[in-house]
């Protein structure tokens, strides 16, 4: 018997994928520091929240980076890395979802639809919550719980799994199972 009825899963780091070779590479041609400030949280949060667009988010990288042509050539290059689904964990959780609810919890951007979109994924899942739709960022309780009431099932049913410990542990803090995932064999809880 299964101690969950629903699995609430996070996109980025677990069934999409970033080309971190790609923005190592953009980072070094250009020689400025994309990631420390694009994930800077007074950044990366407005954005997240859905106080301001992905092109906002773009146009205040460009400024802390100096505002120069270089800067903004690498903020555009950064923004449009490229990305994939994780085929491997795409198939446990298609077959998660055959018997529960399968809902996506994530922090992003309001360009989260395109996204899908482009992975394929826009009907992957029953429901997906999305910070900049919800105005609730994981780890805040609030985005597990409006994840909870999507899948219909109370948060001490549902399985959550994120690549961030403190994602992780924010799920686990109102009572839903939680995996840290760090790679395909973390899944083996959901194939049993």
């Amino acid at each position: 018997m299964t101690t969950f009825d629903a699995v609430l899963s996070d996109l980025d780091g677990v069934l999409r994928i970033f080309d971190d070779a790609a923005q190592a590479d953009i980072e070094a041609r250009y020689g400025l520091p994309l990631m420390k400030t694009a994930f800077r949280s007074d950044l990366i949060l407005p954005a997240t929240l859905g106080q301001i667009t992905s092109r906002q988010w773009v146009e205040a990288i460009v400024a802390e980076l100096g505002g120069h042509e270089s800067a903004r050539q690498a903020a555009e290059e950064f923004a449009e890395v490229p990305f994939w689904v994780d085929e491997d964990v795409r198939a446990v959780l298609a077959k998660v979802q055959e018997r529960m609810p399968l809902i996506i919890v994530t922090n992003a951007m309001d360009n989260l639809d395109a996204h899908l979109d482009r992975l394929g994924l826009t009907y992957f899942a029953d429901a997906v919550v999305s910070s900049a739709k919800v105005g609730y960022a994981k780890p805040d309780r609030r985005i597990y719980e409006i994840g909870a009431e999507q899948a219909g099932v109370a948060p001490e049913r549902c399985l959550f799994i994120d690549d961030r410990l403190e994602n992780v542990e924010g799920a686990r803090a109102i009572g839903m199972t939680g995996i840290h995932y760090r790679n395909i064999e973390d899944l083996a809880p959901l194939t049993r």
